[in-house]
């Protein structure tokens, strides 16, 4: 199933993030894509808001992984940004997290693409313009 979605401002994207958050059973991996600057920590924002997460959303650029802990589910939120190979991936831990019965998280999913699984949902995030943004979400 792919939906698409244009928003046109920070809010309206973590609206749909937090739809899509209502729809999650625990496990899952979702995985975004997007440039710099497209919204990506945006979204992660309103899918922790959407588990019912009331501290602080941050991108781990510098740590890796940060962890949102006591919403619906834990929340695994990695930036894979720096990560070039296997080697890299397994030392952050990523494989026990996608196995936690948490919702993982990945930033920068294009460098760590081989490693998903089929069933991760992914999330294009597109910037058309200052604040408008193109969602598509593919489950």
């Amino acid at each position: 199933m792919t939906e698409e979605f244009i928003t046109n401002n920070v809010n309206e994207t973590k609206k749909i993030a937090a739809e899509l958050s209502s729809s999650l059973k625990g496990g899952e991996t979702v995985a975004l894509f997007g440039d710099l600057g497209a919204g990506k920590t945006y979204f992660v924002k309103g899918l922790a808001e959407g588990l019912g997460f009331t501290g602080e959303v941050t991108s781990p650029t510098f740590n890796i992984v940060n962890e949102y802990l006591g919403g619906k589910f834990d929340i695994y939120h990695f930036d894979m940004y720096r990560i070039t190979g296997w080697d890299d991936l397994d030392s952050t831990g990523f494989f026990e997290y996608i196995s936690s019965g948490g919702i993982t998280v990945t930033e920068w999913s294009e460098n760590v693409e081989n490693a998903l699984s089929d069933d991760s949902i992914r999330v294009y995030i597109t910037k058309t313009d200052e604040n408008k943004r193109k969602i598509v979400i593919k489950r």
